[in-house]
């Protein structure tokens, strides 16, 4: 048997470090289905699993997989499942199953350019829109943006820790250029590694309500087979977790839904600022687009222009009072981002009119160079 922790300095893809970051944060079941460029994240925690009492299985597609890891975290297993964009829509319908009952579990979206098949080997940044709506219905979803293979480490703990801690999925939004990317990466001792469980019931098994909330919104939550009286359903439900038909129902429900994540935004919510003190222009992108908008903001200064960079760690919840405090002191913002403006909309919608907000965006399959952001910055501003 291997530790889950493979302490030490390694060169590896995003890919393989996803999947290590996930051992770490205590992951022990994957239910997957190959797709390019995310199956390297299945095929190494395929041969990681077993050696640290984890099980890993190969479902015979995307709908599948993603059911059977809600199945085991209902069991009280950490689960985990990573795709990319055709594989991500046939999630779609068991993503709202996870977020309705309250599921815990991570899914990784190494994305690619669509729509429909697409560049299949090619990186982009268009589910973004998908990440927080691709499921019918209101709710509220956290989703990750990594820029480097040492940060979807980190971001794969972070992804269990705030899946556990708020009983929702946790989407990890990186892109084939990261995925594929390979860079050093230093993984900590195992006793530095902070890691997050769900909260666990107590009282008499047999007056247990599964969704009565705790001080945070945030109910506990019984794993099958613990004695616990559990009713799970995708209906409308009550504390008791069982259907009730009814629009009190319905609003009791989603107002737990949402509000656990929207009274808790500022734990949750990571952004990074570079250069935003005296920014006059702010630069929002997230993930490998992140990367080159921090060479253009250097270039930028040096040409005098004084440009600031917003990273968005967390992309869902969107950091709203962020961009509208900024809104109030700069020129304008510009969003770099692989698509065609998505998160873009967002800096457009809290910016509210108080400061122009610019696009540089294209539809994938390569990265945005730091050139077309300079020259970008020099037309609009």
């Amino acid at each position: 048997m291997r530790p889950a922790v493979l302490t030490g300095e390694y060169f590896m893809t995003g890919d393989v470090a996803c999947a290590e970051g996930a051992l770490a944060a205590g992951c022990r079941f994957f239910g997957g289905y190959p797709i390019t460029p995310a199956t390297e994240i299945a095929e190494h925690i395929s041969g990681r699993l077993p050696e640290v009492g984890g099980t890993f299985i190969q479902m015979e597609d995307e709908i599948a997989a993603i059911a059977s890891v809600i199945g085991a975290s209902c069991a009280g297993v950490k689960s985990m499942t990573a795709t990319s964009g055709p594989g991500f829509s046939l999630m779609m319908e068991n993503l709202g199953l996870a977020i309705c009952t309250e599921t815990p579990c991570v899914l990784v979206n190494v994305q690619r350019a669509g729509p429909s098949t697409g560049l299949p080997t090619q990186g982009a940044q268009g589910d973004m829109m998908q990440a927080r709506w691709g499921s019918h219905g209101h709710y509220e979803i956290i989703a990750l943006a990594p820029s480097s293979p040492q940060e979807i480490f980190y971001q794969t703990i972070d992804a269990f820790n705030l899946s556990e801690t708020y009983r929702v999925p946790v989407l990890i939004m990186t892109d084939e250029m990261i995925g594929h990317l390979s860079e050093r990466v230093v993984i900590p001792d195992a006793k530095t590694i902070q890691t997050v469980s769900r909260p666990s019931p107590k009282g008499r098994k047999d007056r247990f309500n599964p969704y009565e909330a705790g001080p945070n919104g945030v109910a506990p939550m019984a794993a099958a087979g613990e004695g616990y009286h559990i009713h799970v359903t995708g209906l409308t439900h009550d504390q008791r977790g069982y259907p009730v038909m009814t629009v009190e129902a319905q609003e009791w429900m989603m107002n737990q839904l949402v509000g656990k994540i929207r009274r808790n935004l500022d734990d949750i919510i990571r952004t990074e600022a570079y250069r935003l003190e005296d920014a006059d222009i702010v630069i929002v992108s997230y993930g490998v687009s992140a990367r080159t908008s921090l060479a253009a903001v250097d270039e930028a200064r040096d040409q005098g222009i004084r440009a600031g960079l917003l990273r968005l760690i967390t992309v869902w919840p969107f950091p709203e009072s962020q961009i509208r405090e900024l809104a109030k002191r700069v020129k304008g913002f510009l969003t770099v981002e692989l698509n065609l403006g998505q998160m873009h909309l967002e800096v457009e919608r809290c910016a509210a009119g108080r400061a122009p907000a610019f696009l540089v965006g294209h539809p994938g399959g390569t990265i945005i160079p730091p050139d077309d952001v300079i020259q970008a910055l020099k037309e609009h501003f």
